[in-house]
């Protein structure tokens, strides 16, 4: 199954467009970059619903995707009795040339998520059908439970094998903490464990935080005990405003190592860089906001998108640099789906942060020509954009949302800005739009934000799916195009047409 918008382009999100894929893993095998991670279902009432599949794309060619299939079933791991729900995985090649899958089991909206153990399947293909192998255990037999066994990112660093895992919340930053029954109360429940497991912990150092141990060759059995690669108490530490809470990734770029990372904020990946794999990190930066947070200074009062959780990590393709990451639909955090952008490390190995596109993987901006589904808008804001948790939300506000097999903007309503990144104009004239609802008003169109308006549609009621057009003084060359409804009602948009 390849997807594009046409033979020469493709756009964010770069999957099919009824496909959810988010904490994407993009690992470069040969000559081709596969990308794994969980799998949502559209309009899913919980996280990661459905198996593993993979998909893949030529090095030399990131605007076809291939549909590898599904990789994995959940039915497939010993505990899926009690918690039938993968989440995010990793996979790494062996120093024996297999490949090996490694995940964790949750229940129903997190529950259990973090009780462990680490779960490996194993294949002797990057994309085939892997088989159960085992949990990470100890020498002894014992699975690793130690610490909180989430989010399993694993490196194979020269023959060694490093897996680094963990969640943090900030109850132990507390000075009450020893004192403060619900919030012990709250880890026990949260992370499996003894009230003197949780103490004891936190008196030398935390349960919680990232952690990273070794692992022998066979791929499942400890080496080296975990540990903490940064402080679990991020006061006065790089970490401090952009501290650790879930999603570990690792990449080795040169003899640097970079620990990819969501923060606290929860809607941005963030880097650490050491020389060293297991300690010596310090805070890089962001890479990417899900909402364009801290770009240019952009605060969350102001997020361009519903933001929340976001995992994903950086690759180098065919000697460039991309970051893969995912976006919200669907009001919730449970319908969530693949995007990258191209970045840039600098000679000193920092990261700037890029700017959330709808072009992407394109290597340009997409040719102001023809149809396009308006849910490849980067930017949809009202304004007073939520930011997700564990749940679905009831309130309305614009969202990528589906009935059967159309997907569209749903929700649209008074100074609701649609933004997408960036078109090629030359000589346009012209804009249309499919739409359905209830609404009245206009929409005006803008090349640039906070500038003049270049042409407006008028908008009535609809019951069914229409399309109206309108002139429009476009500027040629690179620039994104916004849309911004002014009236009253709603409705829904499904395509824009040049």
């Amino acid at each position: 199954m390849e997807h594009s918008t046409s033979k020469s382009q493709i756009f964010n999100p770069f999957l099919p467009l009824n496909e959810y894929v988010p904490d994407g893993e993009p690992h470069v095998f040969g000559d081709r970059v596969y990308l794994f991670g969980s799998h949502d279902k559209e309009g899913g009432d919980t996280f990661c619903m459905l198996d593993y599949v993979a998909y893949s794309a030529s090095i030399y060619d990131l605007k076809h995707w291939r549909y590898e299939g599904v990789i994995y079933r959940a039915a497939q791991d010993p505990d899926y009795a009690n918690r039938k729900y993968m989440y995010a995985p990793d996979v790494v090649r062996g120093n024996d040339g297999r490949y090996y899958l490694y995940y964790s089991m949750s229940g129903f909206r997190g529950v259990g998520g973090y009780f462990g153990p680490i779960s490996v399947a194993v294949c002797n293909q990057p994309a085939g059908e892997y088989e159960f192998l085992g949990f990470v255990s100890y020498p002894d037999g014992r699975p690793l439970h130690d610490y909180v066994p989430f989010d399993p990112a694993v490196m194979n660093d020269d023959g060694r094998i490093l897996l680094y895992f963990g969640t943090q919340y900030p109850f132990e930053e507390e000075a009450d903490f020893f004192n403060n029954e619900a919030n012990i109360k709250c880890e026990m429940d949260m992370f499996g464990k003894t009230r003197d497991e949780i103490i004891s912990m936190a008196k030398k150092d935390s349960v919680m935080g990232p952690v990273m141990a070794e692992l022998e060759d066979d791929m499942l059995t400890v080496k080296v005990p975990p540990k903490h690669i940064i402080p679990y108490k991020t006061k006065g530490t790089s970490f401090e405003q952009h501290p650790f809470f879930e999603a570990s990734s690792i990449r080795k770029i040169g003899n640097r190592y970079y620990f990819i990372y969501s923060s606290l904020q929860n809607h941005e990946l963030c880097y650490a860089t050491s020389n060293y794999p297991d300690h010596d990190f310090l805070f890089g930066g962001t890479i990417v906001s899900n909402g364009d947070v801290g770009y240019n200074g952009r605060t969350e009062a102001h997020r361009l998108n519903m933001t929340g959780t976001t995992h994903g990590s950086v690759e180098q393709i065919n000697g460039e640099w991309y970051v893969f990451y995912h976006r919200l639909t669907h009001k919730s955090d449970y319908s969530r789906q693949a995007c990258a952008e191209k970045i840039v490390i600098l000679p000193d190995g920092s990261i700037p942060q890029v700017e959330i596109t709808s072009c992407g993987l394109n290597g340009s901006p997409l040719k102001a020509q023809g149809k396009y589904p308006a849910v490849i808008a980067c930017n949809i804001t009202n304004g007073n954009m939520p930011h997700g948790s564990n749940k679905i939300y009831s309130e309305s506000f614009p969202n990528v949302n589906h009935d059967g097999s159309e997907r569209f903007i749903h929700e649209i309503g008074d100074k609701t800005l649609i933004g997408f990144k960036y078109f090629d104009f030359h000589e346009n004239t012209s804009l249309s739009i499919v739409q359905r609802g209830n609404a009245s008003g206009v929409i005006e169109v803008y090349q640039e934000e906070n500038a003049d308006c270049l042409g407006r549609f008028s908008i009535t009621p609809s019951n069914e799916w229409e399309t109206i057009t309108t002139t429009v003084s476009f500027k040629n060359g690179k620039h994104p195009l916004f849309l911004v409804f002014k009236g009253t009602g709603m409705f829904d948009c499904k395509e824009i047409q040049f």
